[in-house]
């Protein structure tokens, strides 16, 4: 009742002001590309709007009279009208590029559409107005909301990553061109970033290797903060947020301050959530019914607290920027999905919804990040520098496994990483056609182990990489793409014995080693050609290209039980880097009222690495060996979106994955965590300004996933089923201040439904319940 009541205090009605008109509009850079998000502002009114779709806009309730019009955009020339407006009127405004100031040139790169015509690999482009409007308990499953983007998820705040079915290494996620290095390699392991830092996501479905290296060989998400304050301002933003399915309450605040050349920003972020809601009382695991109180996950509560500091010089011809951050987490697992300690465990799991109990784990992530851009006549470089520190802990109740006694503390394991990272790159216009771009990439890990349990060895890893890439003008309408680049990785691992003995056949005992020490080098080219043409609307698109990607210390040096996954984990040393050829091809076509995407993909693995269960058991826990195959996959996406009329927009996008593994064990079977076929029907309705509503929205979200019977053992097929999502939004003007709402109202009818990637999905847990979603943005400053 409280969130209703908050709801409603901000929708109240005002008299229709009189003796007023419209201006209607469009915004677009000088070849008539649309400027999404560009800023039309009146000065005499002291109010203003944005460009939508295909660049347009509309500002109603202008009072009759002369106006001063500014419309701007990141990284183009503003420019100033004088309009007279008598009548409702039309204009169209078309903005140069800036080429004064470096950071501003780099900072443009076109409009979302524009980015994703003049790439070779399929490419979107969201902005924190789509974060905001699709929030959900993590970034990844905020951008889940995309086609061809899915989620493995643990809870309703940790996930990682998958593009295209391909996750967990596969898929790098970068913050200003650094690699977000942490502990991607557990299916537990959420990613230490803040949703609500992030101002802009590329999300590259493909390989990506000749840019970010070995990783990218499923696609990157490369998260920005790009934008800089006007000069001589001050100012920033509050955004309050809470949910009712886990009771979550949080907010960030951001501030900055920018002199002439010199600014400054920063934000902190924090949210407290309690055990979610899933639409059933009770689970059914291995024969045991787990009884849920009030609906709830037991010990599945959290809290996060995160800052981050910048600060920044604009030159002409060199900019720099500086960034410090600090990631901290702490959550509980759901207490049967750990062993199932709760039929022998003396906690009271039901305390209270927001306790957070054993077993749980605390990360701690502080990044450094450093971007320096220069120009040098035609020439521009940049060099970026990083470096990471991850700090994991698991706990757990000590209680004794095998041989191994009950130990002294509740420390279960300790995963201490930490990662220097350097780029260089420089973009050389050559001979008229020819935009040459070489780099040179390094990175170095030292990851350290403690605790009592045992799962991989501490390792030391460093990886080089050079490449070279060319976008050649063929003419106005045809580019093409060529490049290549070489790797070279050294992984080094360290021997590790139990720290406590077992007995043996002759009656001693000893302490047994659980892995040796590895010394392996990997080194592999990578390669790409591609072509696009860009016409009047229609683009066509069309690459094909290799990429691989190194082993993990995990993959080749476990040896020991993951008691989140419930089995035992055995690495292999001899395994080889995968090696990946991929086609991608690509049809939009873009005209007045509508949009059409087409993305389809074929992609081969010489030698896909995979956990492959035995029918072998230790200490109770079935052994998984990690293996290699040949494997086959296809797929794509698809994206349609149609403005019915000036206020009605439908879209549709749909997402199909097919995989099958041609040699080994498995032969014939898919992949693990394969997403089902998804279907997204949108429908999107602008009402006219009402009182204090500027921009009000309402939208209607059908998602509909088909069964997926297509599974690795001892994975479960998984149902299809359909979910009804609501959404409004709006901007709220009081006087000067100009907030924004947005309001999710997720799973209507509070459907029960698996989700096929799901990390519970193996012990029955359903998806997360009916949630409402409320954030309010509330801009200050000058």
């Amino acid at each position: 009742m409280k969130i209703w009541a908050f709801i409603w205090i901000l929708f109240p009605v005002s008299l229709w002001a009189q003796n007023t008109c419209s201006m209607r509009g469009r915004v677009t850079d000088q070849q008539g590309q649309p400027l999404i998000g560009a800023s039309v502002y009146f000065a005499k009114e002291k109010t203003g709007t944005t460009a939508g779709s295909d660049g347009q806009f509309v500002l109603n309730g202008l009072r009759k009279g002369r106006h001063v019009v500014t419309v701007s955009f990141l990284g183009y020339q503003s420019l100033i009208d004088t309009v007279a407006i008598n009548q409702n009127i039309f204009r169209t405004y078309k903005l140069k590029l800036k080429l004064n100031e470096l950071s501003e040139v780099v900072v443009t790169e076109n409009t979302p559409y524009g980015r994703n015509a003049q790439s070779v690999l399929p490419l979107q482009v969201v902005d924190s107005k789509f974060i905001r409007s699709n929030l959900s308990g993590s970034l990844m499953q905020t951008l889940s909301r995309l086609p061809g983007v899915s989620t493995i998820d643990i809870g309703s705040g940790q996930s990682k990553p998958v593009i295209r079915g391909l996750g967990f290494m596969r898929v790098v996620v970068a913050e200003n061109g650094i690699k977000h290095e942490a502990q991607e390699w557990g299916n537990d392991h959420g990613l230490e970033i803040d949703q609500f830092g992030v101002e802009r996501v590329e999300v590259v479905k493909g390989p990506a290797s000749l840019m970010y290296g070995s990783n990218a060989i499923g696609g990157v998400i490369d998260l920005k903060q790009i934008s800089t304050p006007e000069r001589n301002s001050t100012g920033g933003t509050l955004l309050l947020n809470t949910q009712t399915n886990s009771d979550l309450y949080g907010g960030s605040i951001k501030f900055y301050k920018r002199f002439n050349r010199l600014y400054f920003r920063s934000y902190f972020t924090y949210k407290d959530y309690g055990d979610y809601k899933i639409p059933t009382d009770s689970i059914s695991y291995m024969t045991y019914n787990i009884r849920l109180k009030d609906r709830r996950l037991r010990n599945s509560a959290g809290y996060e607290r995160n800052g981050k500091l910048v600060a920044g010089w604009l030159g002409k011809n060199f900019s720099t920027h500086l960034s410090v951050s600090d990631n901290f987490s702490k959550s509980g697992f759901f207490a049967n999905a750990h062993g199932l300690e709760i039929r022998t465990s003396a906690i009271d799991y039901d305390h209270s919804a927001h306790d957070i109990d054993l077993p749980s784990q605390q990360v701690n992530h502080l990044k450094v990040i450093s971007n320096t851009l220069g120009k040098i006549g035609n020439y521009k470089w940049n060099l970026d520098l990083g470096y990471q520190h991850n700090r994991r802990k698991e706990f757990s109740e000590a209680v004794a496994h095998g041989y191994m006694p009950i130990p002294p503390d509740s420390l279960e394991r300790l995963y201490d990483k930490r990662t220097y990272t350097a780029n260089m790159k420089v973009e050389m216009p050559l001979w008229g056609k020819h935009n040459l771009v070489g780099g040179a990439n390094t990175e170095q890990q030292h990851n350290e182990i403690g605790g009592w349990g045992f799962l991989f060895p501490e390792f030391d890893m460093q990886t080089a990489g050079l490449f070279l890439y060319d976008n050649v003008s063929v003419s106005d309408a045809w580019k093409l793409h060529a490049g290549a680049r070489f790797d070279l990785g050294k992984l080094k691992t360290k021997a590790y014995y139990d720290w406590y003995t077992t007995p043996q056949s002759d009656g001693s005992e000893a302490y047994l080693q659980r892995a040796e020490q590895l010394n392996r080098v990997y080194r592999d080219f990578s390669w790409a050609v591609g072509v696009v043409y860009n016409q009047d609307g229609l683009t066509l698109k069309a690459n094909v290209g290799k990429s691989f990607r190194m082993p993990t210390a995990k993959e080749l040096a476990s040896n020991g039980i993951n008691y989140h996954m419930y089995r035992y984990e055995k690495g292999d040393a001899s395994l080889k880097a995968e090696s990946s050829y991929q086609l991608d091809l690509g049809i939009m076509i873009k005209k007045e009222k509508w949009y059409v995407e087409v993305s389809p993909f074929i992609n081969y693995f010489s030698n896909y690495i995979y956990l492959n269960p035995t029918s072998d058991y230790y200490e109770a826990q079935q052994i998984y060996n990690f293996s290699q195959s040949k494997v086959y996959r296809l797929g794509g996406e698809l994206l349609i979106t149609y403005d019915l009329t000036p206020k009605i927009n439908l879209s549709a996008d749909a997402e199909y994955i097919y995989s099958e593994q041609l040699s080994g064990m498995k032969k014939g079977y898919t992949l693990p965590f394969s997403p089902p076929p998804v279907v997204n029907l949108a429908v999107d309705y602008k009402f006219p300004e009402w009182g204090m509503l500027h921009k009000p929205i309402l939208g209607i979200d059908v998602k509909l996933a088909a069964k997926q019977n297509r599974i690795v053992p001892p994975e479960k097929k998984t149902a299809g089923y359909g979910l009804l999502n609501l959404r409004a939004g709006s901007e709220i003007k009081l006087g000067a201040l100009k907030m924004e709402l947005d309001v999710q109202l997720n799973n209507v009818l509070d459907k029960k439904y698996y989700d096929h990637t799901s990390y519970y999905r193996l012990i029955e847990v359903p998806g997360v319940g009916r949630n409402l979603i409320v954030m309010l943005q509330i801009p200050f400053g000058n």
